[in-house]
């Protein structure tokens, strides 16, 4: 579990394909003597466990599975990730209950200045876009947004500098693709009204 508050913006090292899916090497500032083989990391918002790891780096495998349903299949060597370690009982919840099972991916259509901020507004694949309420949470990328509003298939959230500043976020164009993850209560009351 994750909390969508992003502690590291890490450097893709290296990606490679192998006979069970895709590698990638990821660098980092994070205290690897903290991270144990096993640990689960997310990636831009999708989790992922540590295999291997290094001076300043960590090896991570993703299955077809996740390349297929993600923005990970696009990476290369060089390109920022926003990192977040897995949450621990005690910790401070920043954000919202993030799974790292990211549902879809959206495309950003347009990116306005506001202000100090930036209002970016996103469309979703139907029928992702039922799950998605207004002042409700989504996690864009792996970052724990509000979203502002809703209209059909498109939400708008509004980023402070801040968070422009210290993630990815800062780096999206209009027609960028994201990872998306609507809020854990949407997905379940959806699944309970579909069998009630």
């Amino acid at each position: 579990m994750f909390t969508g508050i992003v502690t590291d913006v890490g450097r893709v090292r290296a990606v490679r394909d192998t006979n069970r899916d895709r590698r990638l090497e990821v660098e980092t500032a994070f205290d690897l003597t903290t991270v144990d083989i096993g640990a689960s990391i997310s990636h831009a918002g999708c989790c992922l466990t540590v295999v291997e790891k290094g001076e300043g780096w960590f090896a991570v495998e993703v299955s077809g599975e996740t390349l297929s349903m993600t923005t990970l299949d696009e990476w290369k060597a060089g390109d920022p990730v926003n990192l977040e370690r897995a949450a621990r009982l005690g910790d401070e919840l920043g954000g919202h209950i993030v799974s790292g099972h990211v549902d879809g991916v959206g495309e950003v259509i347009s990116i306005e200045s506001e202000g100090g901020s930036h209002r970016i507004q996103v469309r979703v694949p139907r029928p992702l876009h039922r799950l998605i309420a207004a002042k409700g949470s989504i996690t864009m990328q792996g970052v724990s947004l509000t979203v502002n509003e809703v209209e059909d298939d498109v939400f708008g959230v509004n980023l402070i500098p801040h968070t422009w500043d210290v993630t990815t976020l800062g780096r999206l164009t209009v027609g960028s693709r994201v990872n998306l993850e609507i809020d854990m209560l949407a997905r379940y009351l959806a699944r309970w009204r579909e069998t009630a």
